[in-house]
C-alpha cells in the first residue's frame, strides 16, 4: 500500500527567501511522524501545502497519491498553530458545525472527550480559558475518524499537565490504522509517542530515520541528537 502522503522536489519561496527547498520524503501509514525544526525552518509552509492553502513553486505533494483537494481534506484532519474557533458560537454550535462538514466526525468520541474534560456543550467558546479553546480544537480534530492527523505545534505553549493531556487524547482516539503528523520543536514531550522523525532546518531535510535506528545506531534520544543538530 502506497504511503499515505508523498512530497518531491517541494519548494516554496516567498519573494527570493526560499522556506522549502527540494523537499523529498515520505510519510508510511500507521505510524505517528514527526516533522521536527525549529521556529522558521519552513514546517507551517510545509503543512499549509499539505492543506492546499498554498501551491508550490516546483515539485509535488500528495495524500493517498491525490494533490491536495476537498478529496484529501475529507480524509485529513488538520490542527492549525492558532485558535481558529467561532468564539460567538456555543461548543455544542461548533461540534455541529464539524458533524456537518466532516462525514467521518465521531459524535460519540467527541461527547466522551467533552465530558471528561468538564466542558459542557451549552459554554459559549468565548467564556472557556485559552487552555481549554485549545484542548476543545484538539477534541474536534481527533473525533474525526481519519486517515491523517496533521497537528501543527499542538503542545505548544502550554503547561506539562495540559501537554500529557494532548499527547493522551491524540494516541488513545486516533482512528485505527491512522498516520499522525506532528510538527513541532519540542522534541523530548513527544519522542515517546514518534516511530519517525524528519528534521527540517532553513527549508531543507537535513536527516530522516525511525526513532528505533536513532537509538540502536546513534545510541542517542532524539532529543540529543536534536540539540546537536541545531545547536547555535
Amino acid at each position: 500500500m502506497e504511503d499515505i502522503l508523498q512530497c518531491s522536489g517541494l519548494s516554496k519561496h516567498y519573494g527570493k527567501f526560499a522556506a522549502l527547498y527540494d523537499v523529498t520524503f515520505s510519510v508510511p501509514r500507521g505510524g505517528v511522524v514527526g516533522l521536527l525544526g525549529p521556529n522558521g525552518s519552513g514546517k507551517s509552509t510545509f503543512i499549509k501545502l499539505a492543506m492546499g492553502m498554498l501551491q508550490p513553486d516546483a515539485g509535488s505533494i500528495t495524500i493517498n497519491g491525490l494533490a491536495p483537494s476537498p478529496v484529501t481534506k475529507a480524509v485529513t484532519a488538520y490542527l492549525p498553530d492558532a485558535n481558529y474557533l467561532d468564539e460567538h458560537v456555543r461548543v455544542e454550535g461548533q461540534v455541529k458545525y464539524y458533524a456537518d462538514f466532516f462525514k467521518d466526525f465521531n459524535h460519540g468520541k467527541c461527547e466522551a472527550l467533552l465530558e471528561r474534560l468538564g466542558i459542557s456543550p451549552k459554554q459559549k467558546i468565548k467564556t472557556l480559558s485559552k487552555g481549554n479553546k485549545e484542548k476543545l480544537g484538539l477534541i474536534l480534530t481527533m473525533s474525526r475518524d481519519a486517515q491523517l492527523y496533521i497537528l501543527d505545534e499542538p503542545i505548544a505553549g502550554v503547561d506539562p499537565a495540559a501537554r500529557d493531556f494532548i499527547l493522551d487524547t491524540v494516541m488513545t482516539n486516533r482512528a485505527e490504522g491512522s498516520t499522525i503528523f506532528l510538527c513541532t520543536h519540542l522534541i523530548a514531550d513527544i519522542e515517546p509517542i514518534l516511530t519517525y522523525a524528519i528534521f527540517l532546518n532553513r527549508g531543507k531535510v537535513v536527516m530522516q530515520s525511525s526513532v528505533e535506528e536513532v537509538h540502536e545506531k546513534q545510541g542517542k534520544t532524539l532529543d540529543q541528537l536534536f540539540r546537536e543538530v541545531f545547536r547555535w
